[in-house]
């Protein structure tokens, strides 16, 4: 039956199948089918969501190494706003300026006369961890609706193959007779919901995981960054 209904499939009786199917399963078909349409549009935004992500924070990584004091990388993270990395660097420098002022009546980074202690780089830490959390909650934005596709697709479609077999016995009761041009509606119908069932979630799963890896690897680059922009503060001003 399954060679049966692939063979439907590619010569064209397919919306024969769709035509024959009750008012439910195709109900459960425009679903699944909606499900897929809007995991395919995540799955492409974010995958140029993420490229563009690493490619801004590499950059603006490069630029940051490469300078000798904090306050010459505040330009580029302007310049460079849509990285992650870039919105953390402003909230610990913001914070670092704002201490370093309050403690020197506005004195500059570099003619420091109070050093900060260990009380002012943990609050510089936890604005930055803030900004943190901020930017990987804007990037884990609709990476959810992944994983709703991916577990709740299989089973919408075993309730739509449980509908067509349903409905093939109800077929069978109404006729008085199990001959196959009888029940293979609903077995068509059964298998079809399947299928795209099986469609949706399959590639929300892969994508699902994917996108975990990446939000994964930006977190853990932020983080290391955090680290380096508080290890650079506590040179200039100790």
């Amino acid at each position: 039956m399954d060679q049966t209904l692939i063979a439907s499939i590619f010569s064209g009786s397919l919306w024969q199948i769709i035509s024959n199917t009750s008012a439910f399963g195709l109900f459960i078909l425009l679903v699944l089918t909606g499900m897929s349409f809007v995991s395919w549009v995540i799955i492409f935004h974010k995958w140029r969501q993420f490229r563009a992500v690493e490619k801004d924070n590499l950059r603006f990584q490069q630029h940051f190494q490469r300078a000798r004091q904090l306050s010459e990388s505040v330009g580029q993270a302007k310049a460079n706003a849509s990285s992650p990395v870039s919105r953390i660097y402003l909230a610990g420098y913001k914070e670092l300026t704002f201490l370093l002022e309050k403690k020197n009546q506005g004195g500059a980074l570099q003619q420091t006369t109070k050093p900060l202690d260990d009380d002012d780089f943990d609050i510089i830490e936890m604005a930055m961890e803030q900004s943190l959390t901020e930017q990987m909650g804007f990037l884990e934005k609709k990476v959810i609706f992944l994983a709703s596709t991916a577990n709740s697709a299989p089973f919408m479609g075993l309730l739509g193959t449980v509908v067509g077999i349903m409905d093939s016995f109800w077929a069978i009761g109404e006729r008085g007779s199990a001959s196959l041009a009888v029940v293979a509606p609903g077995i068509a119908e059964a298998l079809l919901a399947t299928i795209v069932g099986l469609g949706a979630a399959i590639p929300a799963v892969i994508a699902f995981n994917w996108a975990n890896n990446k939000l994964k690897f930006i977190n853990d680059f932020a983080s290391n960054f955090i680290m380096n922009f508080i290890s650079q503060a506590k040179k200039e001003t100790r």
